[in-house]
């Protein structure tokens, strides 16, 4: 296996991980409107800053959202093209031919 396809099964492991989590997935679809920061964040979810900056910080490790300081305040934003990149990913293995067999 090429260099470059083990950086993107490690790429596409980390984006799963991140997004098996509730609270993350609820953050992701916060995002979808436009960009929030913390603060706004802990209104919609009902959550500590504390716990958000950890999930934010998992989805930011995992290319899923972006962020951006504004003097003392951190705004938080999709990275489109990491979630097109895996939308593409699972669609491709979602549509891959399934009549091949191992050991006919």
């Amino acid at each position: 296996m090429p260099i470059d396809d083990r950086t993107d099964h490690t790429t596409r492991a980390r984006q799963f991980q991140a997004l098996a989590d509730p609270t993350r997935l609820e953050i992701l679809e916060h995002l979808q409107a436009g960009e929030h920061c913390v603060c706004e964040l802990m209104g919609h979810l009902d959550a500590q800053q504390s716990r958000l900056s950890f999930h934010l910080k998992t989805l930011r490790a995992a290319g899923l959202v972006q962020d951006r300081r504004e003097g003392r305040w951190v705004y938080y934003r999709l990275a489109p093209r990491a979630l097109a990149e895996l939308a593409a990913f699972t669609a491709t293995a979602a549509t891959a031919r399934t009549d091949r067999f191992c050991c006919t």
